[in-house]
Parts: C-alpha cells; structure tokens; sequence
C-alpha cells in the first residue's frame, strides 16, 4: 500500500541520489547506490513522519512502473500510516481516538509515532475500532536492499 517509486542519480563526482517524486521531502545519497538504497526506507519513513506532525495527507504513490526501483515503508509503520490516515478521513482526533481505545492519550501519540516500537495488539485494536481487519498478502519481488524492491507489474 505505501511502495514508492524512486528515481536514482548518478552526480557529477558519483555519489547516488534517492528521491521520491511523491515524498520531495525524501531524498538521500550514498557513496554508491547499494549505500543510497540503504538509507532510502529511513529516508521515507522520516520524511512521513513529518507528514503525521504537521497533520497533512500522506501522499499517495504513484503508479508502479515495471523495472524501476520503488521503495516500501515497513509493515508495522505501513500499518501507523493506515490508522493516521483512517483518523483523518473520518475526522477523529488523538484525544478521541484514546477514549475510543479505553486508553491515555500518551498511548495514541505512541501508535502514531513512525519510531515507537507499537505492538501488533495495539495496532490491531485501533484498526478494529475504525471497522478494519489485517489481511497479510506476501508478494514476491526482486529485492536490492531491504525494503527496496525492483517493482513487477502484478
């Protein structure tokens, strides 16, 4: 659900740069572009972090294109992202959503922080109080660092 294409770039004095067409506030660079592609995951998961504190959208990405490199969040952190965007669209606020989870406030600002080690639980039980469930769909890809596949057109 949150698999974001990336555009890598050789510069001039052959460091690799990753950017995100649909994160601009994403953008890292290594050495090479094994290093790049190590840093890109982090490089997201901070710039949608950032997203969550201003309270915007997350962007939505766009469409894969066969062959070119894209760029997952990782589950547990695609899992905050579903529950902060449901939050959203249905108009709920931290301090709701805590009395809707018989919870302290503190707890929802923990599920909703991209770096917080939330356990499945807690984040099963928010997304049953939006009506949701969790189907798990392994898909295979030709894998480039963890986290960044080569993308094939399902």
């Amino acid at each position: 659900m949150f698999t974001y294409p990336i555009v890598l770039t050789t510069m001039d004095n052959g460091d690799v740069m990753v950017e995100f067409p649909d994160v601009p506030e994403a953008l890292t660079y290594g050495d090479n572009e094994d290093f790049a592609l190590d840093w890109a995951q982090d490089a997201l998961h901070v710039a949608l972090q950032s997203y969550i504190e201003d309270h915007e959208d997350i962007p939505r990405p766009s469409r894969r294109r066969e062959g070119h490199p894209v760029v997952e969040v990782s589950p547990a952190i695609g899992l905050k992202l579903v529950i902060y965007q449901a939050m959203r669209e249905q108009g709920i606020s931290q301090m709701r959503l805590a009395n809707m989870l018989h919870c302290d406030a503190r707890q929802v600002r923990r599920l909703l922080d991209l770096d917080h080690n939330s356990t499945m639980n807690q984040l099963l039980d928010a997304f049953a109080v939006f009506g949701m469930t969790l189907d798990f769909k392994p898909k295979k890809c030709k894998q480039r660092a963890p986290g960044i596949c080569m993308s094939a057109m399902a």
